[in-house]
């Protein structure tokens, strides 16, 4: 009886500890940058920020979240894993600026938990 009741504990530790721990996927945003001829930009600065909404919040400063430089493909990788945490509904909605030397636009991009999110801003 004690054998059975040992090894149907241990059983019970051990599906418990497989089934309880999930691990995070990746929460990445991907913002192309393109002209108005449809090219994709390389070297553009972008910047994700949040922009606080609501007359509670006039005058208040905008939070930078990151800022990078598009790839030979025009595209920004933005990292969101130290962000998200598991459990959480929704990661973040942000305010895309992009820029070069000649060239301005902006967008915005909802961060999805455990998925790549794509947006593109096409400068001008």
């Amino acid at each position: 009886m004690n054998k059975l009741f040992f090894i149907s504990l241990v059983a019970l530790v051990g599906v418990a500890s497989f089934s309880g721990c999930r691990k995070k996927k990746d929460t990445i945003a991907k913002i192309t940058i393109k002209d108005d001829a449809n090219a994709v930009v390389e070297g553009a600065t972008v910047v994700l920020y949040g922009t606080p909404s609501g007359p509670e919040y006039q005058g208040q400063v905008v939070t930078v979240y990151d800022t990078t430089t598009t790839n030979s493909a025009g595209v920004a990788v933005f990292n969101f894993n130290e962000v998200y945490q598991l459990g959480q509904a929704g990661v973040a909605v942000l305010d895309i600026h992009a820029w070069t030397l000649t060239q301005d636009g902006t967008g915005i991009v909802k961060v999805e938990e455990e998925t790549t999110t794509e947006e593109t801003v096409y400068v001008n």
